[in-house]
């Protein structure tokens, strides 16, 4: 299994992925913002993303701390001055999430206190890729099929293995 805690598995993938590793490394992404543990999360680095698909950055922010990370992102000049930033409640827990493009790709930002190796966008990534990885080639064109039909990665996953609850389901693989 690549190690997802680091990007440089990108850089000989697929063409997405290239390019992924492109942007990422051109704005040093996560030298800059090493201090919040970044780790792209998703899509992308399982390979079913699908055309306007976005990477999906996540971090570990203390949201006590708020204003300290939307300066280091301002400062990291990779972020846009008119981005949106929104406050999610997930699961009772105060996020943060900001989207922008950031040449020619859509970048969602997500934080939330607790380290990013526990946030379940990572966790759901993990699983999805050793059930890729068991399932096979077929199985991961069902998904990408059912991806472009506008399903949701999670719900894909959950109609394909017949899971209730996919987003809680898949935590447990």
């Amino acid at each position: 299994m690549p190690d997802f805690t680091r990007i440089n598995y990108l850089k000989d993938g697929n063409e997405r992925q290239k390019k992924a590793y492109e942007i990422l490394t051109k704005y040093r992404v996560f030298d800059k913002l090493k201090d919040y543990s970044p780790i792209l999360a998703g899509t992308i680095p399982i390979e079913i993303d699908i055309e306007g698909s976005d990477l999906d950055l996540i971090f570990e922010v203390d949201l006590q701390f708020e204003e300290d990370f939307l300066d280091d992102l301002m400062w990291s000049r990779f972020i846009p001055y008119d981005v949106e930033v929104e406050y999610p409640i997930i699961n009772g827990e105060k996020c943060i999430t900001l989207n922008f493009m950031l040449d020619g790709f859509p970048i969602e930002i997500f934080g939330q206190n607790k380290p990013t190796t526990q946030q379940n966008a990572y966790l759901h990534m993990v699983a999805e890729y050793k059930i890729l990885l068991k399932k096979g080639e077929k199985f991961k064109q069902k998904i990408i099929e059912l991806k472009k039909q506008g399903i949701k990665t999670e719900p894909a996953f959950g109609l394909l293995l017949g899971l209730e609850n996919p987003y809680e389901d898949l935590l447990k693989f």
